[in-house]
């Protein structure tokens, strides 16, 4: 199985309250920010490895995992600890972060699976910088492939994947045949969440994602790194302009109620609540 996984970077969602609007409100200042692959699609890659080994013999790759990422020479920071951790090549699009919409990203992914022709295009259900969840269900309508979004589980078949979603009352399972488009929730890491058919039933991965030891980290500098411009894969502008930045408004300050009449009489004349 080949898969083909993208990653964006994101500012340390950890450190969102350190994020800084300028008076002008033209854009968002990150400066002074760490950088981190975004969470949900370091479960993609993850799922991506699970499927592509057997667990009891991981370091073994049973077929491909290519990861790709859009933006400047610095998101190779970001390739190069998927590689460490287990994947086989990386691309990086060249372009920044203005540059990009969501339908600009499926747009380029859409020609690049036309060269890789991965049998599974994984990504992370959204990233936690736009929260904007748009890029898989675009992806799948421009290839015309089945999807699944935010799979909670997933086995392996002979001819695709059963895939758990969690919905009110339980999970729903479906089958979606290969070629296919999944994005991945985050409980797609819990320990007995995916299996390859390679995999034993039995077996039990560690909670969370895998990460690289330094013997990896070391041969993930001689992986391959290829770099392809935006312009080779889309000639499309974005969608989606930004006109203009605002933070939120402060939230007064708390107020303390010496009983319970007055919190109902607050609840009804200030807060219109009752």
């Amino acid at each position: 199985m080949k898969i083909l996984v993208a990653l964006k970077r994101v500012a340390d969602p950890d450190n969102a309250n350190k994020v800084k609007i300028p008076a002008d409100g033209s854009k968002v200042d990150t400066a002074g920010l760490e950088w981190k692959p975004n969470p949900f699609d370091d479960y993609a890659l993850e799922t991506a490895l699970r499927l592509t080994e057997d667990g009891k013999s991981n370091k073994v790759r049973k077929g491909e995992v290519v990861v790709v990422s859009f933006g400047p020479k610095e998101v190779e920071t970001t390739l190069r600890s998927a590689l460490a951790t287990g994947a086989d090549r990386a691309i990086r699009v060249e372009c920044t972060d203005e540059q990009l919409d969501g339908f600009l990203v499926a747009r380029a992914l859409a020609k690049l699976v036309e060269t890789e022709k991965p049998d599974v295009v994984m990504l992370g259900k959204q990233a936690v910088d736009g929260d904007s969840n748009q890029v898989g269900q675009i992806l799948a309508e421009l290839l015309d492939w089945p999807q699944a979004a935010f799979a909670a589980t997933l086995r392996e078949e002979s001819a695709g994947l059963l895939v758990g979603r969690e919905v009110d009352g339980g999970v729903l399972e479906i089958r979606v045949s290969f070629p296919a488009v999944v994005t991945v929730d985050l409980r797609i890491v819990a320990p007995r969440s995916v299996y390859s058919t390679a995999t034993d039933a039995a077996f039990k991965y560690n909670d969370g994602v895998r990460f690289a030891p330094l013997p990896a980290i070391m041969q993930a500098r001689k992986k391959p790194l290829d770099t392809k411009s935006l312009a080779e894969l889309t000639t499309e502008k974005p969608r989606i302009r930004y006109v203009r930045y605002e933070a939120p408004p402060a939230r007064k300050a708390g107020t303390k109620v010496v009983d319970v009449d007055a919190l109902l009489d607050k609840l009804k004349n200030e807060a219109k609540a009752l």
